[in-house]
């Protein structure tokens, strides 16, 4: 059924031995001086080992003025090479091809970190908090077009297959191709032909330096989805052109940062809702095309590439999360793979602080070089809570040849991740819970579902080491009346039905995903908060699709509104400080937030640990990187 992923493609000078794909993603694991770390030749080479044909280094900085943050990888040095090389060597130690994408931010980089102005076709400034760029001289063009080769010759010096482009999302050179943000009337600017000039420039001077000795890309925009900005029809002149000036293959992205929810789409948007657009530009070129679009499942790929809708397929965060994909499709190994689960935390959020990348689902990305590691004493580990903090720390245990048991109480393992499934758009969260089950079968953790434990029975069991990670359990505030409310989580788990007219409690993540999951069922929601605004802690990209629910769905919402007191069908609240009553309600939803459900308080074994909202009520992805660093201790 997968084969066609499988087969090989020549791209070029470069033959590639399956069709998956690493693309270009900014980890920021590159030291100050601008070179690849240790931490970042473990990422690649696990990625590498894991079985992806074709891997690509992240954005690298070709230009001194513009290294937009002390952790990126630059070019623009021969020093930069030999880490570049390690890399290379360590790819091709198994068969995987390297790639480095090329790239000058532009208008969408940053001046602070840079130490010099945001250069643009023109002056136009890339959103509200960015600097308005400076208009690029064409003394400044034809030095740029130069750094571009320049690096692209010490890629190739360093044994690196291909190089890629960088024309898409508003960086520099996406910034003249777009009419949108090129306003020149010089030869860089006006007809489509003059807004390829810099891009022309570019592959030529790369050819010059280079020759046919690597494969050189380009990644492009499928459309920019701004008014003004390019549309799919524009991209495929794009494409078809760089065809012409002898590019070896197109990397197909999407949007501009202005709507990056179309760049790295959160959990909401489906997987591959790039491919229409992909199948437009694919029609009007002979060379390769890869696609990327939020893959993070072995059939759609393999049905793209059959189709020709595209010929390769680049599983981005996918790769994040599972770097040994490839090899467990191959292995029809399914429901061992980890799945992305678009939640854009450790991702896209560390990306754009300037802080190395986590994934919540995979919490050893960066810490590659634990993956492998060995007990060097086997302990009768002991685990209470079966909720995804304490199913990740039990079966990477057993994987080290630990003796591992876990406890949970409730006959259903995954706590309350498994309810964070349950809201529109959310059911990828499902495979993340039954991928650690999964995982706790294959390394032989004994599962005991249905069965609380008090200390009686710890210290029956007498583990060399106990971890809890029991987890947390719903906030009740001391407000009169707060019997008369349904909470949340029996909302989300079907232990609680509402009635058709709900008010719900809370406007955080819990309050509004809540909201939303009955709004989507018919239900006439309202929501009140107490804060001046909703969906605080939610990520952007998932809160602009949130918002668009609550308005299509009709979902009323009340801020700053504290509730004083609850009755059966009504509520009390403080607005403006005065107090106003709603009413006529046929149920109320707490949803409040949560508090650490810690039932031992005293160590119980020599070598204990705490882990997760057992500590603190917080995220999955902290609870999840707590148990990465007792994995790695134990």
């Amino acid at each position: 059924m997968y084969k066609e992923m499988f087969k090989p493609i020549q791209i070029g000078p470069m033959k590639v031995n399956n069709r998956f794909v690493v693309p270009p993603m900014s980890n920021n694991f590159a030291i100050a001086s601008g070179e690849l770390s240790d931490r970042s030749l473990a990422y690649y080479r696990e990625r590498a080992k894991g079985g992806f044909g074709l891997i690509t280094v992240e954005a690298t900085v070709i230009d001194p003025t513009a290294k937009g943050g002390p952790r990126k990888h630059c070019l623009f040095d021969d020093q930069q090479i030999p880490a570049l090389k390690k890399v290379a060597d360590a790819c091709h130690q198994y068969g995987s091809k390297l790639m480095v994408q090329l790239q000058q931010a532009g208008p969408e980089g940053s001046a602070k970190a840079a130490g010099h102005p945001l250069k643009s076709a023109s002056r136009i400034q890339a959103s509200f908090n960015k600097d308005i760029p400076l208009e690029m001289t064409n003394e400044q063009i034809y030095e740029l077009v130069e750094l571009y080769g320049d690096a692209a010759l010490r890629a190739m010096k360093a044994g690196v297959d291909a190089v890629e482009i960088h024309m898409a999302h508003g960086y520099l050179v996406s910034s003249f191709i777009s009419p949108q943000t090129n306003k020149r009337v010089d030869e860089f600017g006006g007809c489509f032909y003059n807004r390829m000039r810099l891009p022309r420039l570019i592959i030529e001077n790369i050819r010059r330096k280079v020759g046919h000795n690597i494969a050189v890309l380009a990644r492009i925009n499928s459309c920019d989805e701004t008014p003004g900005g390019l549309t799919v029809e524009d991209s495929m002149m794009v494409a078809s052109y760089l065809e012409s000036l002898g590019i070896d293959a197109i990397d197909v992205s999407r949007s501009i940062h202005l709507k990056d929810e179309y760049m790295w789409a959160p959990t909401v948007v489906h997987q591959g809702f790039n491919l229409d657009h992909v199948k437009k530009i694919k029609d009007v070129v002979s060379v390769p095309v890869i696609t990327v679009g939020r893959y993070n499942d072995p059939f759609l790929p393999s049905l793209v590439v059959k189709k020709g809708y595209a010929d390769m397929v680049a599983l981005g965060r996918q790769s994040i999360a599972d770097p040994h994909f490839p090899n467990k499709v191959a292995a029809n190994a399914f429901d061992e793979i980890t799945p992305c689960i678009a939640c854009l935390q450790g991702c896209v959020g560390n990306m754009f602080k300037g802080n190395p990348i986590e994934c919540l689902v995979n919490p050893f990305v960066g810490y590659e070089e634990h993956l492998d590691e060995k007990c060097k004493e086997v302990k009768k580990v002991m685990v209470v809570g079966g909720g995804v903090a304490g199913l990740f720390a039990a079966y990477n245990l057993a994987k080290k040849g630990h003796q591992v048991s876990l406890y949970e109480k409730s006959t259903v393992l995954g706590g309350q991740m498994r309810l964070a499934a349950v809201p529109p758009g959310k059911g990828d969260i499902t495979q993340m819970v039954r991928n650690y089950i999964a995982l706790c079968y294959k390394y032989h953790v004994d599962l005991h579902v249905g069965q609380a434990v008090d200390e009686g029975m710890i210290k029956e069991m007498n583990p060399d080491v106990l971890i809890l990670a029991t987890g947390a359990t719903p906030l009740v505030p001391p407000i009169t009346g707060v019997d008369h409310c349904l909470h949340a989580i029996d909302v989300l788990d079907g232990q609680s039905q509402c009635g058709k007219k709900t008010l719900v409690i809370g406007g955080g993540l819990v309050g509004c995903e809540t909201a939303d999951y009955l709004a989507n069922r018919g239900y006439d929601v309202t929501l009140i908060e107490a804060k001046d605004d909703i969906a605080g802690d939610i990520v952007s990209e998932h809160r602009i699709f949130l918002m668009e629910s609550f308005k299509e769905n009709h979902v009323k919402v009340y801020t700053q509104s504290p509730v004083q007191s609850i009755s059966e069908n009504s509520v009390e609240i403080e607005h403006n400080g005065c107090l106003e009553t709603f009413s006529g309600f046929d149920s109320i939803v707490l949803a409040l937030g949560s508090k650490a459900n810690q039932p031992f308080k005293e160590n119980l074994v020599k070598e204990q640990y705490v882990i997760g909202d057992a500590i603190k009520a917080r995220r999955a992805i902290d609870a999840l990187r707590e148990a990465r660093e007792v994995i790695i201790k134990i």
